[in-house]
């Protein structure tokens, strides 16, 4: 029985950034042979705050240790000669390259899909960047905020009359991550027919804007454009202030609106001046105070149960310790402890799906900097010691 549905692959992560480092770690987490190979100093990511206990050790970055769970790690500096010999050594045992370095910076180093792939015909390599490796944009450097805007869903984010919103949060990053694991999964099943790799090429603007689908549609099939939502008018569908925090309801599902009324213990709802939608819009200040003032010394805990009594469209706003003792999320075991060798013991999202035949694993917490140099350079690829001493002198590792 397989451990996991990617066991015998072999990757390599030489990402820095949220994306790429997601793909890998979603790829080990089902059983690929993960190395995280950074620059002798460390990825990028290991600046990233926050900091286990405000500490800025390049091993206590917490977003360097949620990202690469499951895997193993080396350095090599892929900008001296030997270092690049190294990588061109270990590219005919492997299955998969994940990188997000600009477009043509490997490949200036001799170390592109092409020839790399002449080294390895199977190898896939799977480049995530903001914008694509060709276009007008491709060589323009991108961030979280960028990406959510020229993906167009910051034009329908907050209200009328505001500056558009960005949602909370890295997520057009593992969007972008989620996207690349998906494709190199289905790479490596074509290859396992054929024998051929392939080079993926992921755009974060892109994953964006395809989550755009529906608003997309409207405007060349209507030319019509979805709107923000108005500063003024019903709050249902988004936010409402109660006792302990906040609640979202929105109308529709199982629930009448005689059902909503009862719920939230306000008989005026069903006076005529809210009597359908368009009345509602147009009264919607005055329903929006009836509604909040009914709620606001109830709690977020009573009300949740009691909505799903109702069949209604109804959830709470988590803070972060309600989430980690969520009782959905300790039901399916989403959150678990590893014990990381600096840190200690650290809890961590950690299965982020199930299958049923070869389960989630947590194995290993992320690598230390340059924790498995001896495993690659002095077992695997048979340096002597002092050749692996001189590797480190000349900051090849």
């Amino acid at each position: 029985m397989l451990h996991g549905a990617l066991e015998g692959v072999k990757v390599l992560d030489l990402s820095e950034d949220i994306a790429g480092s997601f793909c890998a770690r979603l790829l080990a987490d089902y059983g690929a042979d993960v190395l995280k190979v950074e620059p002798p100093a460390g990825a990028a990511l290991r600046r990233m705050g926050p900091f286990f206990h405000d500490d800025p050790h390049p091993d206590k970055s917490l977003f360097y240790l949620v990202l690469n769970l499951n895997k193993k790690g080396a350095t090599l500096n892929l900008e001296t000669v030997t270092g690049q010999n190294i990588l061109k050594r270990l590219a005919p045992h492997i299955d998969v390259i994940v990188e997000s370095y600009r477009p043509g910076y490997l490949a200036s180093l001799g170390l592109g899909y092409e020839e790399l792939a002449a080294l390895n015909p199977a190898l896939t390599m799977t480049s995530i960047t903001p914008f694509g490796q060709e276009g007008p944009y491709s060589q323009y450097r991108g961030e979280e905020i960028v990406n959510y805007a020229m993906g167009m869903i910051m034009s329908i984010s907050g209200v009328q009359g505001r500056e558009p919103l960005k949602h909370g949060g890295f997520q057009a990053q593992y969007e972008g991550g989620l996207f690349a694991a998906a494709a190199t999964s289905m790479a490596l099943f074509g290859s396992e027919f054929t024998g051929q790799g392939e080079h993926i090429d992921v755009s974060i603007t892109e994953c964006i804007a395809s989550t755009m689908m529906a608003t997309q549609t409207m405007y060349p099939f209507t030319g019509g454009t979805q709107v923000r939502r108005r500063a003024s008018g019903s709050m249902f569908g988004h936010p409402m202030p109660c006792e302990d925090g906040w609640i979202i309801v929105q109308t529709g599902g199982g629930a009448s609106w005689e059902d909503l009324a009862e719920f939230f213990q306000c008989p005026e709802m069903l006076e005529e001046r809210f009597a359908d939608r368009a009345q509602r819009a147009v009264n919607g200040e005055e329903l929006d105070r009836i509604v909040i003032e009914s709620i606001k010394e109830r709690s977020k805990w009573e009300l949740f149960p009691k909505a799903a009594e109702y069949r209604m469209l109804f959830g709470l706003v988590q803070t972060p310790s309600e989430l980690v003792d969520c009782p959905q999320l300790e039901s399916r075991n989403f959150f678990r402890e590893i014990e990381h060798p600096v840190m200690g013991k650290v809890k961590v999202p950690a299965e982020l799906f199930k299958l049923s035949e070869t389960p989630y694993r947590l194995e290993r917490s992320a690598p230390t900097l340059g924790q498995d140099n001896r495993e690659i350079y002095v077992d695997g690829l048979e340096f002597d010691e002092q050749q692996y001493t001189r590797l480190r002198q000349l900051n090849v590792i």
